[in-house]
């Protein structure tokens, strides 16, 4: 689909990056989306309609992001407020059936059901970690090299840490889960914390959560981190249902005469 164009899409995601000045619920200084959909052969596809606003955040830029992102005070003087422009993106003309963004509870802090209508959420960090677990990496920008995404022109994928171009390549990862799964499943993947396909730290760092010992499981279960809890939740669960029940038959009957 063409921007500007009034062509029916069966469903449409849009992918948004922020860039923000500071750690305020306004810090915005800009705002990218690019839009994936289904087309006429139902496959999800990249389309076109993509783009970037720079946003007034009421407040001068901190040294830190600027020195993530290099947009200056300057870039943003004159650009609107956040309250001002949030809604005209993520609430466009036409159908979108969810948003998204890689480790999506960091866009959510700022794109709250205000602006975005209560529209439902993918995060692409999460998802991957279901979709590919076997990757070493999941952060968008390793994904976008170990996976080197089929159609993702690199220059438009660049500066990494821009709006525009960060969506961009999220874009690019989030049509190829779409491809592989379901939207629903992604929104409900996303909906919980994420399933780490590996222990992340300690003594077992890097073993599949079955390699590790019930008293290390344990431990992880009592993590701070909620991803950790809940990848660790889920394999003692596993482990639980893989137990023979007490009251299971015998594999072998025993032996009588009729």
């Amino acid at each position: 689909m063409k921007k500007g164009s009034t062509e029916v899409v069966e469903a449409r995601v849009r992918v948004i990056d922020l860039e923000t000045g500071g750690n305020g619920p306004n810090d915005v200084c800009e705002i990218g989306w690019q839009d994936v959909v289904i087309d006429h052969a139902g496959k999800w596809q990249v389309t076109d309609e993509r783009g970037t606003l720079f946003v007034n955040p009421g407040r001068p830029i901190s040294p830190d992001t600027m020195a993530i992102h290099h947009i200056l005070d300057a870039h943003v003087a004159d650009a609107p407020f956040w309250k001002e422009i949030a809604s005209t993106v993520l609430r466009p003309p036409g159908r979108i059936d969810a948003l998204a963004a890689h480790r999506a509870a960091f866009e959510q802090r700022y794109c709250t059901p205000r602006f975005t209508g209560g529209t439902p959420w993918v995060c692409t960090w999460k998802c991957a970690l279901r979709v590919w677990p076997e990757l070493p990496r999941f952060s968008n920008q390793m994904l976008r090299y170990q996976r080197m995404p089929t159609g993702l022109v690199h220059e438009i994928g660049l500066p990494a840490h821009r709006a525009m171009p960060d969506a961009y390549v999220t874009a690019h990862h989030l049509r190829d889960m779409l491809n592989q799964t379901s939207l629903v499943d992604c929104l409900a993947w996303s909906s919980e914390p994420g399933l780490l396909p590996r222990v992340p730290a300690g003594p077992d760092r890097g073993k599949p959560w079955d390699r590790i010992s019930l008293e290390t499981l344990n431990a992880f279960i009592a993590d701070r981190d909620v991803d950790v809890r809940f990848s660790a939740q889920i394999e003692l669960a596993r482990r639980n249902e893989d137990k023979p029940s007490q009251d299971a038959e015998p594999a072998q009957g025993t032996l009588g005469f009729e």
